[in-house]
């Protein structure tokens, strides 16, 4: 397997990164801006910033047709930036939240997108032509809790969300007027706005952090705080679905996951690295690392010389410099993304942490 590609962008947190379709631009979002960095060479060099939010930017994400930006904030605002000639121009979006927006995500569609809030709703955002601004529509039972993370079907018109509350839930967002009517699948027939379409609780009642359709958006994966990654197969409206798979680890908790096919999930998160998982619906089972341990310069014990030892020792209590984990990230691994596919296959995938780093794998 190919070496990742490591850049590391500075030293804060990155909350969540996005590509543009051709990868020439990233988006990632860094305090209270969204950071656009553009490929010259081997190196990513900022080009230009997009502020408008006055509190911590918690997500953003690049439509890959229309190239439009979405940001939301704990400002309790998202904001949809049009490019243009001279640079890029933020619309108005009318949440009608009280908390703060935690996680955004355009439609395949690219018609809508979701943001999720603390105020335990999910505002389904559409566009307005006679006024000009983005309006929402409001997902709100039988959520009990602060929303962590959204994920869409690849039909527009379903949308999973992990929440604070301990569960996995798939709504239906249709709008009418917005939305073609969707073909009857596993998932419902008859998808009025705000159905509920599945509804999943942790075994453990922890937190879920991630949720992702597999690319059919036939089965459904999330992950939760207790260090699991579930995956359901549905059977059919009103049915009990085929299979509800849960795989415990004795790793920490993944913060967010990806398919890639049918048959595996790549999840990362306290671990500071990328793990696979492969199955189907009769099981699945962690299958390894993505990491080749030991790679130079992070895991190899170079011979120390006896002075040296005994200068670490005096210096610091200890014959050697321990805080350089061996893994690539350094710290927490917060957002995972797709970055090169080949239909369902992901050739490449993005990774960025609350190191400051970006990485861009082989799978």
């Amino acid at each position: 397997m190919a070496a990742p590609e490591v850049h590391h962008l500075f030293h804060n947190p990155i909350a969540d990164h996005s590509f543009s379709a051709d990868r020439k631009t990233l988006a990632v979002a860094r305090d209270t801006t969204v950071e656009l960095y553009a490929k010259v060479g081997s190196a990513f060099k900022l080009k230009d910033e997009l502020k408008g939010h006055d509190k911590t930017v918690t997500s953003v994400d690049i439509a890959p047709h229309s190239g439009r930006i979405v940001s939301c904030s704990q400002d309790r605002n998202a904001l949809v930036w049009e490019p243009s000639p001279t640079g890029y121009k933020p619309t108005l979006v009318l949440l009608r939240i009280n908390r703060a927006a935690t996680f955004v995500r355009w439609s395949p569609s690219e018609t809508k997108f979701a943001v999720g809030s603390g105020d335990r709703l999910i505002a389904i955002c559409y566009f307005e032509e006679e006024n000009d601004w983005w309006v929402s529509k409001h997902l709100k039972k039988p959520i009990r809790s602060t929303i962590t993370t959204v994920a869409w079907h690849p039909n527009s018109v379903l949308l999973a969300a992990g929440s604070t509350d301990a569960h996995a839930r798939v709504f239906s967002s249709f709008i009418k007027g917005v939305d073609a009517r969707p073909e009857p699948g596993v998932w419902g027939e008859r998808l009025p706005f705000n159905t509920v379409c599945g509804e999943y609780l942790n075994n453990s009642a922890g937190w879920v952090h991630s949720v992702a359709f597999s690319p059919s958006g036939d089965a459904l994966a999330y992950a939760a705080h207790d260090s699991s990654i579930t995956v359901v197969y549905p059977n059919g409206p009103d049915q009990p679905p085929k299979a509800i798979v849960s795989i415990n680890t004795q790793l920490l908790p993944f913060m967010s996951l990806i398919w890639n096919g049918e048959a595996e999930i790549i999840a990362a998160g306290y671990d500071c690295e990328a793990f696979r998982f492969k199955g189907g619906v009769n099981g699945w089972q962690l299958s390894g690392t993505l990491e080749a341990k030991g790679r130079p310069g992070l895991g190899d014990n170079r011979e120390e010389s006896a002075l040296n030892m005994f200068r670490q020792m005096d210096l610091r209590g200890k014959a050697k410099d321990d805080t350089q984990l061996k893994t690539v990230h350094q710290n927490t691994i917060t957002t995972l993304r797709p970055y090169e596919s080949s239909g369902a296959l992901v050739k490449k995938f993005s990774s960025t942490g609350v190191d400051g780093r970006i990485v861009i794998w082989n799978t």
